[in-house]
């Protein structure tokens, strides 16, 4: 393969990369590919370790970038409170702020007020987790001091 023909696939690859997953994957991967590390079968078992875990990196990055654009300060503070309580809570809600940031479905930032109904909304579309949740007492009826047989 001659030069300008290698230089020509990196480029459109870069493009590719950086239409997909935002600037900050493509330097890696830009990186990587400048260096001329094999992606086949002889690339080794530590190359394709490390390009899973920037992989999951690089999405971690997109949706904290997603975020920061989509909520206000308070609403990501909200959010990040309740992922140290709750994370599958925080996932679940995180993943549907994304997609609706993909669709198009969020035109303004995200005030806290919103969240809260994001969350409420959640809430009463899965009443049978939310329950499984929550805290009942039962207590134990308690013995006049007349009824004490103790004093036999």
């Amino acid at each position: 393969m001659d030069d300008p023909e290698l230089e020509a696939i990196r480029r459109a690859r870069m493009a590719e990369l950086r239409g997909s997953a935002g600037g900050g994957a493509s330097a890696a991967a830009g990186m990587r590919g400048g260096l001329g590390v094999p992606s086949g079968p002889t690339g080794g078992v530590d190359g394709a370790g490390g390009s899973e875990e920037d992989k999951a990196a690089q999405q971690e990055e997109m949706k904290r970038q997603i975020l920061t654009q989509v909520l206000d300060s308070e609403a990501r503070e909200r959010l990040s409170r309740i992922a140290l309580v709750k994370p599958q809570k925080s996932n679940a809600v995180t993943d549907i702020l994304i997609q609706m940031a993909r669709s198009g479905q969020i035109r303004q930032r995200i005030t806290e007020e919103q969240l809260i109904l994001l969350l409420d909304q959640m809430e009463q579309a899965n009443p049978a987790k939310e329950a499984s949740g929550k805290i009942t007492y039962t207590r134990k009826k308690t013995m006049d001091s007349d009824d004490d047989d103790w004093d036999l």
